[in-house]
């Protein structure tokens, strides 16, 4: 039986708007067809999703997640991750692998990838490791990784230190047509501090990451995409040097691509309201100054795409305080509406612009077969009620954690329906 969405609202990159019947059978879109008319299609022996007055998007992507599986177990799996993802109205969704052990073999990626199979309920993607165990020693087999099923090879949760071993990555991951994703992060200046150098660390008396520690690495490493010619990918922006550093690349020709999560975007520093460590993420927030450069560099296409890095934590590893507790924030289930509501509603953005980047852009800048609407694509589907205010609350968090510094915040526009290959996963 297949589903016919009836009178959902679609909208695409240069916010034009119509509204649509869109067909689904087996695991495709079979026929989207114009509402304006007003004529229904025949609906007979097929479920039925009126849509009205509702956003109808393609399923959200989100190239850079943790699911803490294998490992880590106690934060988030595999099946509590994807279920946590897809109410967030994520389709396809992209894991990080510093887990326990790291994504840098066969066996780990057959784990992932059948788990994901038997557990999960949204696509899964796995990254591998750059270096073995992520130790910057000695690089993995990167063939036999993109044979087994990864997307791409990164360190994520540490920055590949020495600049000989990121150019020999980038060498060997051109030569089989396969990106490089980069966590960029000076050692040398990070040890000890917790949050970003600025007045919340001054007020606390609290060590502070320099914007430098992040922008270093991105310089040094568009000069190594340059030398090698591959793709080569930055993980979470969140300094006005590096946007700067990205934009400088880009009108060189340079092959590089960049992303920037919610929080970046809507907080900085000056936002955290005490030693809680549910404000504390890696990279930190930055200064005012740093978000508006992050808002402008997605703006005007420097940053191309927007991630969550969904980083669960349990409560009891947060409630260690700011030094000791580990860095990270959930994303998933509040992405859409916390960017809704603070640029979409506020007039800074079309909403074409922020479906964009959260569906088409990502599948185009890692050339996944995703994000669109079109007849014969995957039925990855996100029904939105754009109307609807409704507080972050902690007991409806669907994650196995609930570390967010948005719980109480009243955000509007909320997924209500999750189809991700045909099916309905999440309503």
């Amino acid at each position: 039986m297949g589903i016919w969405i009836l009178n959902g609202l679609t909208v695409d990159a240069n916010n034009v708007q119509a509204k649509k019947h869109i067909l689904v059978e087996n695991d495709k879109i079979a026929k989207v067809i114009d509402a304006a008319e007003g004529s229904a299609p025949q609906t007979e022996g097929h479920e039925v999703i009126d849509a009205a007055g509702k956003l109808v998007t393609p399923g959200f992507i989100d190239m850079h997640v943790h699911l803490r599986e294998p490992g880590f177990e106690h934060k988030e799996n595999i099946a509590t991750g994807t279920r946590s993802a897809a109410r967030g109205g994520f389709t396809t969704i992209a894991c990080m692998p510093n887990t326990r052990p790291v994504i840098d073999t066969v066996e780990t990626v057959n784990y992932i990838l059948d788990k994901a199979a038997t557990e999960g309920v949204v696509r899964v993607l796995p990254y591998g490791t750059i270096t073995k165990n992520e130790l910057g020693r000695e690089l993995t087999d990167f063939a036999a990784l993109k044979e087994a099923g990864v997307i791409g090879y990164t360190d994520d949760g540490v920055g590949v230190q020495s600049a000989q071993m990121m150019k020999d990555a980038m060498a060997l991951a051109a030569s089989i047509g396969m990106p490089i994703i980069a966590h960029c992060e000076d050692d040398t200046l990070v040890v000890g501090a917790p949050v970003s150098e600025g007045a919340f660390a001054k007020k606390h008396g609290l060590k502070g990451i320099p914007n430098e520690s992040e922008a270093i690495h991105v310089g040094r490493d568009v000069l190594l995409a340059e030398a090698t010619g591959v793709h080569y990918h930055v993980c979470h922006v969140s300094t006005e040097q590096s946007v700067r550093l990205i934009r400088h690349a880009k009108q060189f020709g340079i092959k590089v691509t960049a992303e920037v999560c919610p929080h970046h975007l809507v907080l900085s520093d000056e936002d955290i309201p005490g030693l809680d460590a549910n404000w504390k993420m890696n990279p930190p927030l930055r200064t005012p100054r740093d978000v508006q450069a992050v808002i402008e560099g997605l703006e005007d296409g420097t940053i191309d795409i927007i991630v969550t890095d969904h980083a669960p934590h349990t409560e009891e590893e947060k409630e260690k305080g700011m030094m000791l507790a580990p860095f990270g924030i959930l994303g998933f289930e509040t992405a859409f509406s916390l960017l809704y509501t603070k640029f979409v509603l506020t007039g800074k953005w079309s909403l074409g612009f922020l479906v964009d980047r959260m569906t088409k852009k990502p599948a185009d800048v890692f050339g996944l077969p995703y994000g669109t609407l079109e007849v014969g694509s995957a039925a990855d589907i996100t029904i939105v009620d754009l109307d609807t205010e409704r507080e972050v609350l902690k007991e409806e968090i669907v994650s196995r954690s609930k570390n967010t510094p948005f719980i109480g915040w009243k955000l509007q526009g909320w997924p209500v329906v999750t189809i991700a290959s045909g099916k309905v996963i999440w309503s």
